[in-house]
């Protein structure tokens, strides 16, 4: 922890709110995409909801980052870079690869999206480059930092790839749902979420601290209820013609 009310304060907010969106999305299907439904107001198009939900990961992360003392050192700069190469691309880059007849998303959860990552990239930055951060250069040497960026990585790796399989499974000009297929989707019914996940606790493992592991558990509560019910969706929609053997996020376990 930082010893400053407003950061700290934040980083326990996180935390305690983890298990909380883990329970409530236990029972509410969180209304986007294909499960986009009526009732929750006015909605933003697909592309600007997500540019909505995004810009704080680079505005409020560098602006935090940047008020620190430690913003010239190493491994701060080394670990930004991590999360700067994610979110450059996930905030500019991947609203121009949704299709523009993409559904919309409410307002409602274009303006969570955009809260939680106004305070989450608030502590991760503004932790990295603290003076109670102090990572010595040697710190890309140690296994916690080795095996973090790895998972981190592999994760970001993994998350664009799944990402691409369901951009791509319908050829220009054709509607309807496809079963995904391939790599990892002859495992989990979303990979996209598994690797997200893996990703982020590779964060909290390569920068040791707490806000990225208020990040890293805020992701899974919120990600694997999320596979659960795509994963339901899914048989659904298929019934007999979905893979039997197709868990929802965690191979072979759930």
């Amino acid at each position: 922890m930082r010893g400053e009310p407003l950061h700290d304060g934040i980083v326990l907010v996180i935390l305690a709110m983890a298990p909380m969106v883990l329970l409530a999305l236990l029972f509410i299907r969180a209304p986007y995409g294909r499960h986009q439904k009526g009732g929750f107001g006015p909605s933003l198009p697909a592309r600007a909801a997500w540019v909505v939900m995004e810009i704080p990961t680079l505005v409020v992360f560098v602006g935090a980052f940047a008020l620190g003392p430690r913003r010239a050192e190493l491994v701060p700069l080394v670990l930004a870079a991590l999360w700067l190469v994610h979110y450059g691309d996930r905030t500019l880059l991947y609203p121009l690869r949704i299709r523009p007849s993409g559904k919309p998303t409410a307002w409602v959860v274009a303006g969570w999206g955009f809260i939680f990552q106004v305070a989450n990239s608030y502590v991760n930055g503004g932790w990295l480059s603290s003076e109670q951060a102090a990572y010595a250069p040697g710190w890309l040497a140690d296994p916690r930092f080795v095996i973090g960026a790895l998972l981190f990585v592999a994760g970001l790796v993994g998350n664009r790839w799944a990402d691409h399989v369901l951009r791509t499974l319908r050829k220009p000009g054709e509607t309807g749902y496809v079963i995904p297929r391939g790599g990892l989707y002859e495992l989990v019914s979303c990979p996209n979420y598994l690797t997200e996940t893996v990703m982020w606790w590779g964060w909290a493992l390569a920068t040791w601290s707490l806000p990225g592991l208020a990040f890293a558990l805020f992701t899974s509560a919120n990600l694997l209820p999320r596979a659960v019910s795509h994963h339901r969706w899914y048989r659904e929609q298929f019934g007999e013609n979905y893979p039997a053997e197709r868990k929802a996020v965690l191979p072979f376990v759930l």
